[in-house]
């Protein structure tokens, strides 16, 4: 696909608005601010008119709240009826099944084909997190927009656990568009998707290469967190353009992804939701036209958002003007902050002449770093200077304090716990491996791996965690050691500490991110199994043998120890709460000795490794290995001392394969195997510049011929 500059609208050519994040009602009780986003909602809608498109093509979060405002909802059905209404024939048709297309709708049909509706400029839209769907019957304000007639609700996902996109296909002259859309998804569910193959995007059958493939979503675009993200490497190779929704940053010119060979096009918020840098990027909206396989995206400027400038100011950088130690020296920094003030509302006036349609009152931030022995002064008070000539003089300055950096941050010494002493708000984000990765990557050499990798070492944590694997982290140690052993007498190694360290880290390194990695955790989690199959069953006969001293103790009259705490949910501990001798609970008790299932039987024990943290655990476990360690490297003279682990991780391109169905043939990514989508994530994606690799946008091209 190539972008051609030159492209004439003719018969051929599709004429596409695009705005995203347009977030009606935003502010609306603001005296200043209330009707900013109807003003630049109507501005958009009539950009559409002017230049004659075929449609309008919106990213999501078209309300701000979910359940809009009487105002909010009328003011924007105004907009719609008075624009997208008329006599002008709509020459694209759309070919594909719309019943699949609009299946939640109770019509399922695009507007203008309705006989009651007469609709001169079709609007197509995903649902936004703003404005997403909600309640028993999972409505959102835009399923109003489309059961009054107004808009194309597309993009819905019907279940939480797979996605099936099956696009909308239109057709205009010899030019076809296969429409996709995903309306926001939770990202770590999506990503969770992503990652299991459970995402599929089905194509047309028929003529697969002529298809111009655009893409919507409304999801994060830049890392939040290690799930709290979608990557986009996990969208297909097939897609042409990629309208990316929910970022606010206006990036509206199409960047090329080198590894997938798509455009992505972020057109941004068109109102100001937050006084960050990012919203003080000038806001646009795209003119996309589209031809075969050619596209030309032109951005047209909007004239009706409010002005907004934001300066950062450090105070420790001007010690010429000032110091802490000084006397009066916070009148100095206030009349500082109030020149800034004024060079941006001067800026501002500047920018303002000869555009009668933007607002006259600017948005103003000045973010002040305090840092070195500085105090804040009173902000309502300085504020009031500005009163009368910014529209947001309640929040012009932001004071803000850095931390300082330590200079040794080797001497103090890193807490496992202390990584999970955070915000619930990262607690949420946190996954057992990316806990044991950054564990690593900030801790000294010395207690660096060498035998095992990180994501290795996160599953066997993950095991122990998630089910219960006690003997995972152990097992998993205990069967690397065997391996690098044997590796190290087969190849014979010199018995010189240096090339003991250099065939180690190679054979480390050369498992890193492959299947042999993740066999090693499954071999390690089949030898725990086996163990906890073992001593469960060794317990049992121990159980057996001490029935009847058990019951005679249980109903002696003197006070007997009381049984340890039961973890989980095992209903053998609230047979009689703190009464010990209960039949209730002794019986209960005996019934679950019988199979691996009986919760009660596992209650009822005293496990030294019950009460145990995961450090404990694998600290014990590296402490029984080491002394294993060295009895058996000292009988073949041979020693091992831990080596920098090399934390780079490795992005494997999954090839994808074609599944024919009747009408559309899935393209899934079902080649990708089970431990390598393991390994997806919490990864850090980088793209591959290297010519040599395989190129999966031509492979794909290659068989669909």
């Amino acid at each position: 696909m190539t972008s051609a500059g030159n492209t004439i609208d003719d018969e051929d050519t599709f004429k596409i608005l695009i705005a995203t994040d347009i977030h009606l009602g935003y502010l609306e009780k603001d005296a200043i601010r209330g009707n900013d986003t109807f003003v630049t909602f109507d501005e958009i809608m009539k950009q559409a008119v002017q230049n004659e498109v075929d449609f309008v093509l919106l990213g999501g979060d078209l309300f701000h709240d979910n359940k809009p405002s009487r105002k909010t909802m009328h003011s924007c059905m105004e907009v719609m009826r008075k624009y997208c209404m008329g006599d002008r024939p709509i020459v694209f048709e759309i070919i594909s099944d719309q019943a699949v297309n609009f299946s939640h709708s109770k019509f399922p049909w695009v507007n203008y084909l309705d006989d009651n509706l007469n609709i001169s400029i079709p609007v197509f839209s995903v649902h936004g997190n703003h404005d997403d769907p909600t309640g028993a019957d999972g409505l959102c304000a835009i399923d109003l927009l489309s059961c009054a007639g107004l808009v194309n609700h597309f993009g819905r996902s019907h279940s939480v656990e797979k996605l099936e996109v099956s696009p909308v296909l239109l057709q205009k002259g010899n030019t076809r568009i296969a429409l996709y859309g995903i309306g926001s998804i939770p990202d770590e569910r999506l990503y969770r998707m992503f990652v299991n193959n459970q995402v599929t995007m089905l194509r047309p059958r028929e003529d697969e290469d002529v298809w111009f493939n655009l893409f919507v979503i409304h999801q994060n675009r830049s890392k939040h967190g290690a799930t709290n993200y979608i990557p986009e490497q996990f969208l297909d190779d097939f897609l042409d353009l990629v309208v990316w929704g929910h970022e606010h940053e206006c990036k509206i010119a199409p960047v090329r992804n080198e590894q997938q060979l798509f455009y992505v096009t972020q057109p941004g918020s068109s109102v100001i939701t937050s006084l960050s840098p990012g919203e003080a990027v000038k806001k646009h909206i795209g003119l996309l036209r589209v031809k075969g396989k050619k596209m030309n995206l032109q951005k047209i400027p909007l004239q009706t958002v409010r002005q907004f400038f934001i300066q950062d100011v450090t105070l420790s950088d001007h010690p010429d003007l000032f110091s802490p130690e000084q006397p009066k020296v916070m009148d100095k920094v206030m009349a500082y902050c109030q020149e800034k003030v004024e060079e941006m509302l001067e800026e501002a006036e500047r920018e303002r002449l000869g555009n009668p349609l933007t607002p006259e009152k600017p948005l103003i931030r000045l973010r002040v770093d305090y840092s070195g022995g500085f105090e804040v002064f009173n902000t309502m008070r300085f504020s009031q200077k500005f009163v009368d000539r910014v529209a947001n003089p309640k929040d012009i300055l932001h004071f803000i304090r850095h931390r300082e950096a330590k200079d040794n941050i080797k001497e103090e010494s890193l807490d496992f716990g202390a990584l999970l002493s955070r915000p619930n708000s990262e607690v949420l984000q946190l996954r057992v491996e990316d806990l044991v990765k950054e564990y690593f990557q900030t801790a000294e050499k010395n207690v660096q791996l060498s035998l095992l990798t990180e994501q290795g070492m996160g599953k066997a944590v993950q095991e122990f965690v998630d089910k219960e694997e006690r003997d995972a982290i152990e097992e998993l140690i205990n069967y690397q050691l065997e391996k690098t052993q044997r590796f190290l007498r087969e190849r014979r190694v010199e018995a010189t500490e240096e090339k003991i360290d250099e065939e180690i880290q190679q054979f480390r390194d050369s498992k890193r991110n492959t299947a042999e990695e993740d066999e090693e955790v499954q071999e390690a989690i089949i030898r725990a199994k086996a163990n906890r199959d073992r001593s469960e069953t060794v317990r049992g006969d121990d159980l057996n043998l001490s029935d009847e001293p058990a019951d005679i103790a249980m109903e002696s009259d003197e006070e007997s120890i009381s049984a340890p705490p039961i973890r989980g949910r095992g209903r053998s501990s609230r047979g009689g709460r703190d009464q010990s001798t209960s039949k209730r609970g002794r019986g209960r008790g005996a019934a679950s000795k019988s199979g691996r299932g009986g919760r009660g039987q596992k209650g009822s024990l005293s496990s030294p490794l019950k009460n145990k943290s995961i450090m404990d655990v694998f600290q014990a476990s590296t402490q029984r290995t080491s002394r294993g360690n060295t009895s058996k490297l000292d009988a073949e003279e041979i020693t091992i001392e831990d080596s920098d682990s090399d934390d780079n991780v490795s992005f494997f391109k999954s090839s994808r394969t074609k599944q024919k169905l009747t009408s559309f043939s899935s393209s899934k990514r079902g080649s990708q195997s089970q431990s390598q989508s393991q390994s997806l994530k919490g990864v850090c994606f980088d793209d591959d510049d290297d010519e040599d690799e395989f190129d999966p946008f031509k492979g794909s091209r290659r068989q669909r011929k």
